[in-house]
């Protein structure tokens, strides 16, 4: 078997890290990885600032409450584009340091040749394991509603048929449909949609949130998610 081929199983009886957005594939790659190895933390780059993820736009605390619920410390750094990969190498190697052999990861179509993260894994001396690599998209969907997982659509492009009252809604059976008829990806694959995921079989306790207003930004509009730290919630 090629190592590329491998990329769905490299986890199996492995330490990994696992590169964490927040949202549904990012989760359901570490919830299959946690099958097959043993994690030793989340990868999280942050924008230059620090205070938004780069890939979701989820503040930091939000992203750690994710982190808390699963039971995994965060490996995170930021950085502009021209550093992002010195930067995410930098993690990685001080993941391995703390055991991980393996970078998991959930992208479904990443090419066989060409690919961007096995060139940095290499690089670190890592493998990389893709569990939803080439996986059917709407299978894919399926199964993360059907483990009871719970998450929210917080970005949508607006030029890919997304609409600003999508913004918040819950990834349900009927939902998904829904934008399947509308032609989308059911799991915004195209860039069309992201989410955050506030619960489900890894997390220990819902991840509590509090939507602000919604802002929109040339094709996009984001929904600004917070803790909600009020006790009578």
């Amino acid at each position: 078997m090629s190592e590329s081929n491998n990329w769905k199983h490299n986890a199996y009886n492995r330490k990994f890290i696992a590169s964490f957005s927040g949202g549904k594939d990012s989760v359901l790659a570490l919830y299959k990885a946690k099958q097959l190895g043993e994690a030793v933390g989340l990868l999280v780059m942050l924008e230059e600032e620090g205070k938004r993820s780069r890939s979701h736009g989820m503040p930091p605390e939000l992203i750690q409450a994710q982190a808390a619920s699963i039971g995994l410390p965060v490996y995170t750094a930021a950085s502009s584009w021209s550093n992002y990969e010195e930067e995410f190498i930098g993690l990685l190697e001080k993941a391995k340091m703390a055991g991980a052999e393996v970078l998991v990861t959930g992208d479904l179509d990443m090419p066989e040749h060409g690919c961007w993260h096995d060139k940095i894994t290499k690089k670190a001396g890592l493998q990389l394991c893709m569990p939803l690599w080439e996986e059917n998209h709407h299978g894919i969907v399926e199964e993360f509603m059907s483990l009871g997982f719970i998450t929210m659509i917080v970005t949508v492009n607006l030029t890919l048929g997304m609409r600003t009252d999508d913004l918040g809604k819950i990834l349900t059976p009927d939902y998904i449909k829904g934008l399947e008829a509308r032609g989308i990806d059911p799991c915004g694959e195209g860039g069309e949609f992201h989410t955050t995921v506030i619960d489900g079989p890894l997390f220990t306790s819902p991840i509590r949130v509090r939507s602000l207003d919604i802002i929109q930004d040339g094709e996009y509009a984001f929904l600004p998610l917070v803790l909600d730290t009020d006790s009578n919630q």
